[in-house]
C-alpha cells in the first residue's frame, strides 16, 4: 500500500509512534516506517536496549538520533528483546535505506499477546500519518 510517497506494507503491524511490526515465529521484528525515517533524516545513531531487557507497552526503550532530531523508540507491547541489530548498531543509516528490511531495531517476544490488538493495520496507520502531517503544516 502507498500513500503519497510512503511505502506502507499490508503484511505488516503498526504502532501509532511510527514504528512497525512483523511476526516472526514467537516474537516481532521492530523497525521505524520510512514514514518516519524520511521525517527524521539521515538517522545516524540509536540507543538501543539490550537482549532480555523488559519493554513496556508505549513506553520508551530507547532512542534514534539524526542531525535535527532526537526521537524515542516505543514499547509495541509488554514483552522481552530477545535480539538486537547489531547491523544497525554499527550504520544507523541502514533505516533510511532498508527501513522495512535489514533496518529493523530490535526483536521483541510479548508477554501478553491480547496487547496486539492495540496496533494498527496498514489502512488505520495511514490515518495516523494523515494526523501527522497536518500537525506538521500548522
Amino acid at each position: 500500500m502507498k500513500f503519497q510517497e510512503y511505502d506502507v506494507p499490508d503484511d505488516l503491524l503498526y504502532h501509532k509512534e511510527h514504528h512497525w511490526l512483523r511476526k516472526e515465529g514467537d516474537h516481532y521484528a521492530l523497525g521505524v516506517t520510512e514514514f518516519a525515517a524520511k521525517l527524521a533524516g539521515d538517522i545516524t545513531y540509536v540507543d538501543m536496549p539490550s537482549e532480555g531487557d523488559k519493554v513496556s507497552l508505549d513506553k520508551p526503550f530507547g532512542t534514534m538520533e539524526s542531525g535535527k532530531w532526537v526521537g524515542k523508540l516505543y514499547g509495541p507491547f509488554d514483552g522481552e528483546i530477545v535480539e538486537i541489530n547489531s547491523d544497525v548498531s554499527d550504520d544507523a543509516t541502514i533505516i533510511n535505506k532498508e527501513p522495512f528490511g535489514k533496518g529493523w531495531i530490535v526483536k521483541v517476544k510479548p508477554k501478553d499477546p491480547s496487547q496486539l490488538s492495540k496496533l494498527l493495520n496498514a489502512a488505520a496507520y495511514i490515518e495516523v500519518m494523515k494526523k501527522k502531517l497536518a500537525e506538521i503544516k500548522k
